[in-house]
């Protein structure tokens, strides 16, 4: 039997104690920092992705009464979730910004046409024409885009996100406001996303806006942007018409995005991108869209009628400028000058008087009439220009009567007009007289 001394006996025990006290304070922390990172990882798995304000709000569709028996079917409204990995992190404006292209960029079309041209011994053709952008407003197929991306149009093609591609017919166009709408069929059982109306009349310069379209045929590109500035009256050059309450921003806007959606940060539709203003045709930070409000109207009108019914007056009138004043010998210097009044018209009934003295205006080929009432003001807006006169006729009806203030023998005489429906535009072309 071997003995051991005191001393060893000691120094022993110490020995072990250390070694016990050492397994035991490694396999607690090893057991607890498991238990406390999983609780973490439970908790960060069960942290919702905070999405930007008002991103779950439901997306009104096309405000329409009862009584116009019309109706958009578009899809319910997907708050859609932006995915963020452990060693990735978004700002609030980029998860806004991935959000409106996630629920809106399917929704969006590419625009192609095929025109008739002829050659040199005049025989016709068919050729590629223009191509454009266009939201898919019901899921039936009716898509809204701008008149002149298919203007002369034999064909008109439409391209879907998945690629699939589709022939599409005019619904209705109107040139007042470029604004048109097709549609396609889409093959049963294919379920279309839609882009919903907002409310373009509660816009404030500064607000962000996002545009979607496919500028030089790239799909689906997104820009942003602020809104600019609002209530523009703009002129197309290709046609000559005002577009009234025009949207100025400076999201990037090329060729190709027009009949794009110019969409507020939920999501909603607040403009159709049409044109843009720019010395080299690309985009220079200045570019307009037609306003929700009026495609609210526009398309309403297009689905029902196949056209816009907007009341008018059948007169011709002429602005009125300083150097026409001062041959008329009139004491006022602008205004809308009546040239004729149609005979049997509402307004010649209701005693608005043209003019009576044929003078060339321009050229030998335009003949207007002097002597006629000058309009100042319809209802409550000021008219001073060509664009006023049918900004303050834009959203009336036939039936609608307007309180037309006019100059007349240095007076000024209030009129009650009851407007007609819409008329082509009657040109003063005969008579003779002096040359302004």
């Amino acid at each position: 039997m071997r003995l051991y001394t005191r001393g060893q006996i000691v120094l022993t025990a110490i020995i072990v104690g250390a070694v016990v006290c050492s397994v035991s304070v490694f396999c607690s922390s090893n057991f607890f920092g498991k238990k406390n990172g999983s609780e973490a990882k439970d908790k960060a798995d069960e942290t919702p992705v905070e999405l930007a304000a008002g991103e779950a709000e439901e997306i009104s569709s096309v405000p329409v009464s009862k009584e116009d028996n019309l109706f958009l079917e578009t899809t319910p409204e997907v708050t859609v979730a932006v995915p963020v990995s452990d060693s990735v992190t978004y700002t609030q404006d980029e998860i806004q910004n991935i959000t409106v292209y996630e629920k809106c960029s399917d929704a969006v079309v590419n625009i192609n046409t095929q025109v008739v041209a002829y050659d040199w011994f005049l025989e016709p053709y068919i050729q590629d024409g223009g191509s454009g952008s266009g939201s898919i407003i019901d899921k039936r197929g009716y898509i809204l885009t701008n008149v002149h991306v298919i203007q002369n149009a034999t064909k008109i093609y439409v391209s879907l996100s998945d690629g699939t591609q589709y022939e599409a017919s005019i619904i209705g166009q109107d040139a007042d406001s470029d604004l048109a709408v097709i549609k396609f069929d889409p093959p049963a059982g294919v379920q279309l996303k839609t882009i919903q109306f907002g409310d373009s009349s509660a816009l404030r310069v500064g607000q962000k806006v996002i545009a979607i379209g496919n500028p030089y045929g790239l799909s689906r590109t997104m820009t942003t942007g602020i809104v600019s500035s609002l209530g523009r009256p703009l002129k197309d050059s290709a046609t000559g018409r005002i577009i009234n309450n025009m949207i100025q921003t400076d999201a990037a806007i090329n060729p190709g995005n027009s009949g794009g959606p110019l969409l507020d940060t939920n999501g909603r539709m607040i403009g159709i991108n049409t044109m843009i203003v720019s010395n080299s045709n690309s985009s220079a930070g200045v570019g307009f869209a037609v306003p929700s409000e009026t495609a609210v109207r526009v398309v309403k009108d297009l689905l029902k009628f196949g056209k816009v019914n907007r009341g008018t007056m059948d007169i011709n009138v002429i602005q009125l400028t300083s150097r026409i004043a001062q041959y008329a010998r009139l004491d006022v210097s602008s205004g809308m000058l009546v040239s004729t009044v149609a005979k049997g018209s509402l307004a010649e009934k209701a005693g608005l008087r043209g003019g009576t003295e044929a003078v060339y205006y321009g050229n030998r080929r335009n003949v207007i009439y002097l002597g006629g009432d000058v309009i100042l003001k319809i209802d409550n807006t000021n008219i001073t220009s060509l664009a006023d006169y049918y900004l303050a006729l834009e959203s009336k009806r036939p039936g609608d009567v307007v309180s037309v203030t006019v100059r007349r023998d240095r007076k000024d005489v209030q009129l009650k007009i009851t407007l007609e429906g819409d008329t082509e535009e009657k040109s003063d072309s005969s008579g003779s007289g002096g040359t302004i």
